[in-house]
């Protein structure tokens, strides 16, 4: 039952510091705007490339599990546990990036 209890622990986090970084970046954005700044084109870039990065690196992940899953005969519990958590490992580890390096980020 540990990788369940690591599974809630990531979804949580994910669950959490998700919108703080979307409210980070849309203060961002709001304050380029209201400047006209162009210095946050590089952010908006970064922020669309990520979510493609992170949704192709999550469909391999989910389906390397699949199948990792499907040769050692595993439960069907344990197989759905597996997915679900190599699907949102990319997710949480882009995120958490994010949180640090956004909260970090002086404007």
């Amino acid at each position: 039952m540990a990788g369940g209890r690591q599974f809630r622990h990531d979804a949580f986090s994910l669950w959490l510091e998700a919108p703080l970084v979307i409210a980070m970046r849309c203060q961002e954005m709001g304050l380029a705007a209201l400047t006209g700044s162009t210095q946050n084109t590089a952010e908006m870039t970064r922020m669309v490339t990520e979510k493609m990065a992170a949704a192709a690196e999550s469909a391999v992940a989910a389906n390397f599990a699949l199948a990792k899953a499907m040769m050692t005969a595993a439960s069907p519990e344990s197989t759905a546990r597996a997915v679900s958590q190599a699907a949102l490992k990319p997710y949480g580890k882009r995120v958490r990036s994010n949180m640090r390096r956004l909260s970090r980020k002086k404007t």
